[in-house]
Order: structure tokens, then C-alpha cells, then sequence
């Protein structure tokens, strides 16, 4: 289990003399290779007022990159723990930091694919999925999530009395996985993360499986014409939030695929995008983040 006063006190590591060489050391510029072309309805946020860019995160082995954007006066702030999609942390991702940030949040978003390879240059889904994605393991991801919150503590400007996570697809699934492991939390927000999927070594369990171990409330936000993640899926991970009698739930947008929020895919649909990120910002101010 989490050691909660250890964990808000930490300190980011010394660097060791033998540091793990990571496949990616710096973080993409543009998007994914998967995903071109990238469409025309993108949404771009302006860096002016904030402090925004790439950050090294001290994590066990290695110095994983990440992108972090808060705004340039006061603090220290809100936190956000911003989970990337499966195609890593890409402009997307460093976008979303920026929203949160002109909100007056911290936001870091660290490539948690680092280890394994650079998803931003794979133009292949099937490739992307087999040679990085699935080698990820679970508890890695919560580990490099924890480095991540001992970073925004030990920097003074993050204010992680007042924290939370959230994630998109990839990274919906580890929000709701991250809420049941971290007690430090106040909230969670998933969008559209799998809740199933075959158990192994390295995934041993699913959204579904931690609902009685979730530490914080998680606000789902999920697609009601999302091919790979059912409708019956989601009802039955409804019923269980239902039935462990917390404040956790799932809204459900009926005319929405998967991925509605990515504004730079064919797949988003501006109004559940804009109607999924007020529900989002107010489940955080609710929750005291």
C-alpha cells in the first residue's frame, strides 16, 4: 500500500552513478505518426502567462520526460496528474497541460512509455500496440505516477494537498487504476479508459477489479457509440460504482465515439468534448482541487 506521509514528504531521488539509457529522453514535437494527418479543428492553447515545457522526472532507474505548465505568478497550485493517451505525450497532451494550467492548475503530464520506446515515431497502430504499449507493466505506470507527484511536491509550486488525476483512452484506464492506488488524491477523471481486457502478469487487473479499492472519487466520461468500449461494459462498471456506495460515476455522451475529446482526430465531437471538460473542471472545484 501506498505510504501516504512518505509520499507527500518525498523528495525526488539523488541521480545514481548508472542511470537506465531510456529509449526516449525528450519529448516528441508534433503529434504521433499514427494519427496523421492531424485535422484542421485542432485546438491550440497560448503559452502566454504560464511557465510551460519539458521537465526530467527522477523515477527509480531513469529520468523520464515530462511536459509541465503552470501559471508564471503565485502558487503554489491545484495539481493535475494528466495521463496520456496511447500515443504518448504528444502537442495533444501538452494542450491539454495548458488548459489546465490557464484554469490555475500545475499540470504535468509525464511519457510513461519512456522505458519501452518513442510511440510518436510508429506509424503503425499494430506495431505501436505490440512493440510499446503492451510492455508496459501496470505497476511501473504507478510508480513513475508517484516520482511524478514527489516531483510536483518537491518543486514548491504544486500544491498537492490539492490533487488529482486524469487520463485519456491509455490513460482513462490508468486514472481509474491510479485512484484505487493513491489515497494523497482528492479526485480522479477518466475519459473513455478500456474496462476490459485479458489479465496478465503485467496488467493483473481492470477498472472493474478496483472499484472497492478506489481511494477517490472517479468521474468517468465515456462514449455511447464507442465501439471497444460497450455500452454493456459500461453499464456493468456503473452498476458496480452503484453498488460500492461511493461518490464515483459515469456520465455517458450518446452520440459520441471513442476519443471525442482529441480535437486533432477525426473522432472529436466539439460539443461532448466542450460539455465533458465542464464536467471535468467542476468535479475537481467539487472535490476540493
Amino acid at each position: 500500500m501506498l505510504d501516504l506521509d512518505h509520499l507527500t514528504s518525498l523528495q525526488p531521488p539523488a541521480a545514481p552513478l548508472n542511470r537506465r539509457a531510456l529509449v526516449k529522453a525528450s519529448l516528441t514535437v508534433g503529434f504521433c505518426a499514427a494519427v496523421a494527418p492531424v485535422w484542421a479543428q485542432v485546438v491550440t492553447t497560448s503559452a502566454e502567462g504560464l511557465v510551460a515545457g519539458e521537465v526530467k522526472i527522477p523515477a527509480g532507474d531513469a529520468d523520464i520526460p515530462a511536459y509541465r505548465a503552470m501559471p508564471d505568478r503565485g502558487g503554489p497550485f491545484p495539481t493535475v496528474l494528466v495521463i496520456h493517451e496511447i500515443f504518448g505525450v504528444h502537442e495533444y497532451v501538452k494542450d491539454v497541460c495548458r488548459r489546465w494550467a490557464k484554469l490555475g492548475y500545475y499540470a504535468i503530464a509525464p511519457d510513461l512509455y519512456a522505458r519501452e520506446g518513442d510511440a510518436s515515431k510508429e506509424p503503425d497502430m499494430a506495431k505501436l500496440m505490440a512493440d510499446i504499449v503492451s510492455k508496459v507493466p501496470d505497476a511501473q505506470v504507478q510508480s513513475d505516477l508517484d516520482a511524478t507527484f514527489a516531483f510536483a511536491k518537491a518543486s514548491g509550486s504544486a500544491d498537492v494537498s490539492r490533487a488529482a488525476v486524469t487520463g485519456f483512452c491509455w490513460g482513462g484506464r490508468q486514472s481509474w487504476l491510479y485512484a484505487a492506488h493513491n489515497p494523497a488524491l482528492k479526485a480522479a477523471v477518466a475519459w473513455y479508459g478500456p474496462l476490459a481486457g485479458a489479465a496478465s502478469a503485467l496488467k493483473p487487473k481492470n477498472p472493474p477489479d478496483v472499484v472497492d479499492e478506489l481511494k477517490v472519487p472517479v468521474l468517468g466520461l465515456y462514449g455511447g457509440k464507442d465501439p471497444g468500449i460497450t455500452v454493456p461494459q459500461i453499464e456493468a462498471m456503473n452498476q458496480k460504482l452503484t453498488a460500492a456506495g461511493g461518490a464515483s460515476k459515469i456520465i455517458v455522451y450518446a452520440d459520441a465515439g471513442h476519443a471525442f475529446h482529441a480535437d486533432y482526430r477525426p473522432s472529436y465531437n466539439k460539443a461532448d468534448a466542450e460539455a465533458s471538460w465542464k464536467e471535468a473542471t467542476a468535479w475537481l472545484k467539487d472535490h476540493g482541487v
